[in-house]
């Protein structure tokens, strides 16, 4: 009976597929030298140099407290700097953290085919853009 009440559980399927997915995208990000979400972030900046903390916590669905975090650690490996003009604090990348675009880009080509070779390209497909639907939802 319990394992019926497991399987019909948003909440525990979802927990159990995201322990699974973020051990398989921190070995394919271990090539990068940055856990998935600070390579996640770093992929957010180089397609907005000069972007704020509170746009990149916006496209990543991340707390204020979260992204200052990943960007002061980002800063302290030089892979970013801030500018502040007044109160706002834009995010730009330096030329270190512009040499890792090309890894970033195969770590995340990487995990995709590794989780495709698994459940087939078109699932994977819908199954994301069904959860990004679910997720919007949900967050409502």
């Amino acid at each position: 009976m319990l394992d019926i009440y497991l399987k019909e559980c948003l909440y525990f399927t979802s927990s159990r597929i995201s322990r699974i997915i973020t051990k398989m995208a921190e070995e394919e990000f271990l090539k990068s030298g940055l856990s998935p979400t600070a390579a996640y972030l770093l992929m957010v900046i180089y397609e907005n140099e000069g972007i704020s903390q509170k746009q990149i916590g916006g496209i990543l669905h991340l707390q204020p407290s979260t992204v200052t975090r990943i960007v002061e650690k980002l800063m302290a490996k030089g892979l970013v700097y801030n500018n502040v003009e007044g109160r706002l604090s834009l995010i730009f990348t330096t030329d270190k953290g512009k040499e890792l675009e090309a890894i970033i880009h195969v770590c995340w080509n990487s995990l995709r085919e590794r989780y495709s070779e698994i459940i087939g390209k078109d699932l994977a497909d819908e199954l994301s853009l069904k959860l990004e639907l679910l997720s919007n939802e949900l967050e409502k």
